[in-house]
């Protein structure tokens, strides 16, 4: 069985009822922000990952949805949060409590 390395802050739980904790580190991407016009509007402009660590073998990466989609490496998974298959809050249907699994970036 694979190993996880959570580089998230929150544990990650599946439906299948592991969890994978906070490593302390975080993955992020980098950004900069214009200053808000007229309506309160700014524009962002992504860049680079920052906080990755270099792949080992038989390690999966685990990150923010948005930290994958700017990543094309095949150890990088996020937590699939817009499956049915997740479990939410029954009171906040808003917030997730566990998702079937992961997805990554497969272009």
């Amino acid at each position: 069985m694979a190993t996880f390395k959570n580089l998230t802050p929150h544990t990650i739980k599946l439906n299948d009822g592991r969890e994978f904790a906070p490593s302390g580190e975080v993955a992020r991407v980098s950004s900069k922000k214009s200053s808000y016009n007229a309506d309160g509007i700014a524009d962002t402009v992504w860049g680079e990952v920052v906080g990755l660590p270099p792949a080992e073998d038989g390690v999966y990466i685990i990150v923010s949805g948005l930290v994958a989609s700017r990543t094309d490496r095949k150890d990088v998974v996020s937590p699939d949060t817009g499956s049915k298959e997740c479990v939410r809050d029954e009171k906040n249907p808003g917030i997730i409590i566990s998702v079937p699994g992961f997805v990554r970036n497969s272009n």
